[in-house]
């Protein structure tokens, strides 16, 4: 199991660049290049050659993003927070909100 701060499913806030401010969850995570990307966020468009699968065209679709522009959303109050590590009585290390304490995964 990787102890990554930011995972795949979890809801993320950009912090910087075009999209500051946007929110949204996490399709896919490339931690070799320390990128994420995210639903609805970085978006660019792309020539397509159609395919027996795809319509050809112009679409539309994610880039990845740098997860130093990214940080976790607070479940308990919906606003950034950093993320730490804790390890409970059971023996299972878990993901902390720094903002409010609360355990993220678990």
């Amino acid at each position: 199991m990787s102890m990554a701060k930011i995972r795949k499913g979890d809801r993320v806030v950009v912090l910087s660049g075009r999209d500051k401010g946007k929110t949204g969850d996490v399709l896919k995570m490339e931690p070799a290049k320390d990128r994420a990307i995210v639903q609805g966020v970085n978006m660019v468009q792309r020539h397509q050659k159609q395919s027996a699968s795809a319509e050809g065209g112009i679409i539309s679709k994610e880039a990845p993003i740098h997860l130093s522009n990214l940080a976790l959303i607070d479940p308990k109050d919906d606003k950034p927070t950093r993320v730490g590590f804790k390890t409970l009585n059971d023996g299972r290390k878990v993901r902390v909100a720094k903002r409010s304490g609360e355990v993220i995964d678990g």
